[in-house]
């Protein structure tokens, strides 16, 4: 089996990783794994912007503030000071790469927009698509740097430990990662003194997300596996408006459009319900958003709602939105007259691998940035545009530790190649798509918006049964993408349900009709392996 050396590996090609893969590649000689293509994370999907606190007036504190409301008071302070007060930076970063964010002659020359639960205009933006253009200026940064091999369509499967060594030193120490070449359906060992999980999060455990299709939790359920604490996976955000088309799914209609005066209408009355949930009324935090339009959802037994920005000047929505009113104009809706149907999806995961302020997780030799890890930053609930912003200051942060500690870390072991010798190929693909559907459709139903503790022990019923189905499956079969992803969107699921299950309390995107109280202290759930 092929055997890569490097001295640094990154799993995953977003923001996160390729901002780590550019720092570290001043010294070191660093392969990025894609799982796909290198623009087919969540990073170019990204339509809103990035918080950073640029507008004459604004402040770090204020930013701080606006964070730990959003997250519910579980918000580790000293994280969230640390990304605030690192933002401006990252921008100015960001803008030397070659992102071409909006500019205006107000807020020290840049344009600003106001998302729901800021207190200022503070997100910098490229029109309506953020992170399509950061993902392109970095994805040319890293290619043209000869430190930097990227290595597209390789499916991480576990992370390399000590116990794959040829003698298990104990340690958990992390010395790469096994990962599978689609084309040639090898399985390739790729080995290194430091590791980054870069992989973002498990939006696809959900039967209805905005994440790409391969967000399926794979860092998190490989350094579970490991043996890396998990924290606060009940904790998944529930963007309010997703475009509801059946035939164009995951189409995110962006935070934006409520901050430029987008307006929530029931669709048969034009009634403007938010005021009757919320004093800040579309500009309240996506958890209140999202439950609101559930709750009219079901209670009218709609199919969605209106978004309806109409009554602004189409210049305007059109010098905004230009991609937003594009797509939909070719799907026959023209926003500058009409209102868009939407309904809440799967937007964000705001639990994940814990780490501290230099994304370091428990493992020796193993970082996690962004999406996947827990950093203290979300809390209980992410505010909108501190996502990429968390990419950037922890990209960074890790690239910076590594460098710093590079003479402690030790080289890698002999390494044992992956065994497949007593596996043959499958010949029930079936079982794969029959799995994949049923945990989506479940996870949506019994562990969605609004819990309950009976729909809660269905669903971790059910995660055991397909535990032992998708077990055995995977112990006779050789590797397929698919069956990675299921396995690891299996595993993703369970943390989630055990950690709801785990909170006896409703606080920012965790909400049960049992629990639906807030606790007066606020607290972690914490699972270990």
């Amino acid at each position: 089996m092929p055997h890569h050396a490097f001295d640094v590996i990154v799993i995953g090609s977003g923001a996160a990783g390729l901002t780590a893969a550019i720092n570290l590649a001043q010294r070191f000689r660093v392969g990025v794994l894609a799982k796909a293509g290198l623009s087919d994370g969540s990073t170019a999907w990204a339509q809103g912007g990035i918080a950073a606190v640029l507008e004459p007036g604004d402040t770090f504190e204020s930013h701080v503030e606006d964070t730990m409301i959003a997250g519910a008071g579980l918000n580790n302070r000293a994280t969230v000071e640390f990304v605030v007060e690192n933002a401006p930076a990252a921008i100015e970063r960001l803008a030397e790469l070659g992102v071409p964010f909006n500019v205006a002659p107000d807020a020290n020359g840049w344009h600003l927009t106001r998302e729901g639960g800021h207190s200022h205009r503070r997100i910098v933006h490229v029109d309506d698509a953020t992170g399509r253009a950061v993902q392109q200026a970095l994805e040319r940064a890293a290619a043209a740097n000869p430190n930097i091999t990227l290595l597209p369509d390789r499916v991480a499967i576990d992370l390399v430990t000590s116990r794959h060594g040829e003698r298990y030193s104990g340690d958990g120490h992390v010395w790469g990662v096994y990962a599978l070449d689609r084309a040639s359906g090898i399985v390739e060992t790729f080995t290194a003194r430091a590791t980054i999980l870069a992989t973002g999060g498990a939006g696809r455990v959900y039967l209805f997300s905005t994440a790409p299709r391969g967000a399926t939790g794979d860092g998190i359920a490989m350094a579970w596996r490991a043996g890396c604490r998990v924290s606060n996976m009940e904790f998944m955000q529930f963007h309010p408006t997703c475009l509801y088309n059946l035939e164009v799914k995951n189409f995110l209609i962006t935070e934006a459009v409520r901050g430029e005066g987008g307006r929530l209408l029931i669709p048969e009355t034009g009634h403007r319900f938010m005021p009757d949930f919320d004093p800040r009324a579309e500009l309240a935090p996506r958890d209140v958003v999202a439950r609101a339009i559930d709750h009219e959802i079901k209670r009218l037994g709609l199919d969605f709602v209106h978004l309806d920005i109409s009554h602004a000047p189409p210049d305007f929505v059109r010098g905004h939105f230009p991609n937003i009113h594009a797509r939909l104009q070719e799907l026959g809706i023209d926003i500058t007259r009409q209102p868009i149907p939407v309904v809440p999806a799967q937007h964000y995961t705001c639990g994940g691998v814990v780490v501290d302020l230099d994304g370091r997780t428990d493992l020796p030799g193993l970082y996690a940035v962004g999406e996947v890890s827990q950093s203290g930053l979300h809390g209980a609930n992410r505010l909108a545009s501190n996502s990429l912003l968390e990419c950037f200051v922890f990209g960074e942060a890790a690239a910076r530790h590594i460098a710093d500690q590079w003479d402690d870390l030790a080289p890698p072991p002999p390494i044992r190649p992956w065994d497949e010798s007593r596996v043959t190929d499958s010949d029930e693909e079936v079982v794969i798509k029959q799995n994949w559907t049923e945990i989506r459709r479940f996870m949506w139903n019994y562990v969605g918006i609004v819990r309950t503790t009976k729909r809660l022990e269905r669903a971790q019923h059910r995660i055991r049964m397909l535990a032992e189905e998708v077990g055995d499956y995977y112990g006779h079969f050789r590797v397929t993408p698919d069956l990675v992803e299921l396995r690891n969107l299996l595993q993703t699921a369970g943390l989630i349900v055990r950690s709801a299950l785990h909170r006896k309390e409703s606080r920012g995107l965790h909400y049960t009709l049992d629990f639906p109280e807030t606790l007066a202290e606020a607290g972690d759930t914490v699972l270990a392996p």
